[in-house]
């Protein structure tokens, strides 16, 4: 079988990296997380103490700025200059900052190289919220994952309670808030690209999830 380059985009707590993990898992394909990647983005801006709304500093940050995925015996990292920021990016505050920063246009372009460049090779799935429709248009298979806002609310919710004191309802308006920023600001909003296929995960087990996406495949 051909090698893909394959997308999978949606809002938060859709299911996404969980199902980009096993479907890559699946076929023997590399798995790139690239919210993680604006979470990284993000943690630099929160470190230095900037204004995310400063596209100066913003784009001297990137140009300083050397991101990427090493795996481990803890699985997928991300490292930063070097150092591995894959726990401090997963915050609720990072969260927030991560999907302003990702509004802005020196930012995108900055993660747009880096992601094509990774994907150069294809025999790859990347997790995202604009893969299909911005930074990968000729990706071969698209998808596009959502549930309910309650259902996406409570997936988020039993992922972080270990590392955070938010209650389900603050998780919930922080997921509304974080889907109205994305899906209406002006540069790549979050929707399905055209020719995506679209998935309703909100009643799916995730293998359910592959199970579709591989028929796809085949």
């Amino acid at each position: 079988m051909k090698k893909l380059l394959i997308t999978i985009d949606g809002p938060a707590g859709a299911g996404k990296t969980t199902v980009s993990r096993a479907l890559a898992q699946r076929l023997g394909y590399r798995y790139i997380d690239t919210g993680a990647l604006y979470r990284g983005v993000a943690l630099a801006v929160k470190t230095k103490g900037m204004n995310p709304q400063n596209d100066a500093d913003l784009k001297q940050l990137c140009n300083e700025l050397e991101l990427g995925f090493v795996v481990n015996e803890d699985g997928l990292r991300l490292m930063s200059n070097g150092q591995d920021i894959s726990d401090p990016i997963r915050t609720p505050e990072i969260t927030m900052l991560a999907s302003s920063v990702s509004a802005r246009p020196v930012v995108r372009q900055y993660l747009l190289d880096l992601q094509r460049n990774m994907a150069s090779k294809k025999a790859a799935v990347f997790e995202g919220r604009d893969m299909g429709t911005v930074v990968f248009p000729e990706a071969d298979l698209k998808y596009f994952l959502d549930a309910s806002p309650r259902k996406r609310a409570q997936r988020r919710f039993d992922e972080l309670k270990s590392k955070s004191t938010q209650t389900l309802d603050e998780v919930e308006r922080d997921i509304e808030q974080r889907d109205q920023n994305d899906s209406t600001r002006e540069v790549a909003p979050l929707k399905p690209a055209r020719d995506a296929i679209v998935i309703d995960s909100t009643d799916l087990t995730v293998e359910q999830v592959i199970k579709v996406m591989m028929s796809y495949i085949e």
